[in-house]
């Protein structure tokens, strides 16, 4: 049975998730709707919730019906892969290397863009439809995954779905109540304790599926918090003294990237929902296959092995992050 910590950073997981997705929606939505008017704004919004809401259903309908172990593998494994690609990113962010996100910018941006295109002449303004359809279901489908990842494992739907439609709800009143982006609220720090909470709880499922038999059981979730914190904020400050140093010399372009077909591209926007780094999700694969197959899970091991297996994520988190630092610094 899960306890309460479980369930309490499952809920604060998918709400603080929740809240930055529908925060980045919402400054293009407001900017959709000024630049446009509100009425096929509000109606491209709504219609994406609604499909939205069919696929949590589906999905958490289709989840209940397979074992839970393999649940715990494969929706783990995806969660951690999630988490890292939010915890890379903050890392590199908190350290200088990329740039942060801003939401002010993003409506000036969204905005200008929309008031140059002419609108029709009949009563569909199909553009308003579209662009606040399109925003709200690119933002909503990582919503969905960490609903039904935290549903699926935890066998508690209305929790994760109710957390989720509490920042929705929050998000939509200060927007109501502004009327502008919500360039205050600090994404970053959101997005580094989303990483942070993702990827521990990717791993404690994984280690589930895989019958580590983590000792303590919940209760090592708060380790495994307060472990991947450690490490990110370590990375913080290597990357950011790194960066201070003279810039290495500049390395030689590789050339254009190649074009992508409608196939490739629709792969890459997949994967680019769980991962931004190849050798980082190779090394969430590695670990996973030395833990399932070298080393074989016994009670009498279990620690070694999960810390064994925290180790292994810890240190490909930090390669992906140095690597990322160095190409930043052969450009400056």
């Amino acid at each position: 049975m899960h306890s309460w910590t479980h369930i309490g950073a499952a809920v604060a997981a998918s709400y603080l998730a929740s809240l930055v997705e529908f925060v980045e929606a919402l400054t293009v939505v407001l900017a959709v709707g000024i630049s446009r008017g509100w009425r096929f704004t509000l109606a491209g919004a709504g219609a994406a919730l609604a499909v939205l809401a069919v696929f949590v259903g589906l999905a958490g309908g289709s989840a209940a019906k397979i074992p839970l172990p393999l649940v715990q593998l494969g929706v783990g494994t995806l969660a951690l892969l999630f988490g890292l690609r939010w915890l890379r990113k903050a890392i590199l962010r908190s350290a200088g290397a990329i740039a942060l996100h801003d939401e002010t910018a993003e409506f000036e941006n969204t905005s200008m863009r929309l008031r140059g295109a002419a609108k029709g002449k009949n009563a569909w303004d199909a553009l308003a439809f579209a662009a606040s359809f399109k925003i709200v279901m690119l933002e909503g489908i990582e919503v969905v995954f960490i609903v039904v990842a935290v549903g699926a494992n935890s066998h508690r739907w209305w929790p994760a779905t109710f957390a989720a439609l509490a920042a929705l709800v929050t998000v939509a009143l200060l927007g109501l109540m502004l009327h502008r982006p919500l360039a205050r609220i600090p994404e970053n720090a959101l997005k580094f304790a989303v990483g942070v909470l993702l990827t521990s709880f990717g791993t404690f499922w994984v280690g589930e599926g895989l019958k580590i038999g983590w000792p303590g059981g919940d209760a090592l979730l708060g380790a495994l918090v307060l472990g991947y914190w450690i490490v990110a904020a370590l990375l913080v400050a290597l990357c950011r003294a790194r960066l201070a140093a003279p810039a290495a010399a500049a390395r030689k372009s590789s050339g254009a990237p190649r074009p992508a077909g409608a196939a490739n591209a629709a792969i890459r926007f997949l994967a680019a929902l769980f991962f931004d780094d190849r050798v980082l999700a190779a090394g969430v694969a590695a670990s996973i296959l030395l833990v399932r197959f070298v080393a074989r899970p016994a009670r009498a091991s279990a620690a070694p092995q999960g810390a064994a297996f925290f180790a292994g994520i810890a240190l490909f988190l930090g390669w992906s992050a140095f690597a990322a630092r160095a190409a930043k610094s052969s450009v400056q």
